[in-house]
């Protein structure tokens, strides 16, 4: 494996409980009383606008705009790290393997996570929703990187904490693998057939060495 692509939300950093929170604040006020916490789950993985599209079609681009903006607002006192990310990640660039991140944020929100966790230097690229015309799951967003990595497919794979990654990395013919920590849970995960499941973060410093 010479390349690693991941899902940024739920699989490098833990923005569940910002994404929910958020979405509970433009929902409550939009919709009193008609969603909880729990059903917020839901539009983890989705793009704002696929999301958004469904819940108020007439209201998509004022629904995002508020969205966004309350996101930013409380970002940083609302995410947490997951365990051992960056040390991972570390070693992983130290041994030479590759990292990019494919995500349905925008750009600049990518970074902003990045910055707060000290891990911008090790990706070489983010793709995000404004560089590309379909999100995952489609394959789109994963052929552009492995484009910009230049390397084969088979060298490559896809990581992420929702289907919508597992998905495009098998719509892309790359690998494909689940995290256990995902807010939907592993056994949600295994249905869609991951070729591994990373149960930490640290179980890529084994795969890439046995693949």
């Amino acid at each position: 494996m010479k390349a690693l692509l991941f899902d940024f939300d739920g699989t490098l950093l833990d923005t569940n409980e910002l994404i929910i929170q958020t979405f509970m604040h433009v929902l409550e006020e939009r919709f009193p009383g008609q969603y909880s916490p729990k059903d917020c789950i839901n539009f983890i993985g989705p793009s704002l606008y696929e999301t958004f599209e469904q819940l108020t079609p007439d209201e998509v681009e004022d629904m995002v705009e508020k969205y966004r903006l309350w996101n930013q607002t409380h970002h940083d006192e609302l995410v947490t790290e997951f365990d051992g990310v960056v040390p991972t990640l570390e070693q992983l660039k130290e041994q030479g393997i590759r990292m990019a991140i494919v995500s349905t944020k925008r750009r600049d929100t990518i970074e902003k996570g990045l910055n707060l966790m000290g891990a911008k230097h090790l990706f070489e690229f983010w793709i995000g929703l404004d560089d590309v015309k379909n999100v995952k799951p489609h394959p789109e967003p994963v052929l552009l990187a492995i484009e910009k990595l230049g390397v084969e497919k088979e060298d490559v794979m896809m990581i992420g904490d929702n289907y919508h990654d597992i998905e495009a990395g098998k719509n892309a013919g790359v690998k494909s693998a689940g995290v256990a920590w995902s807010l939907k849970g592993e056994e949600f995960l295994m249905q869609y057939n991951p070729d591994y499941m990373l149960q930490h973060i640290s179980d890529l410093l084994t795969i890439v060495k046995e693949s």
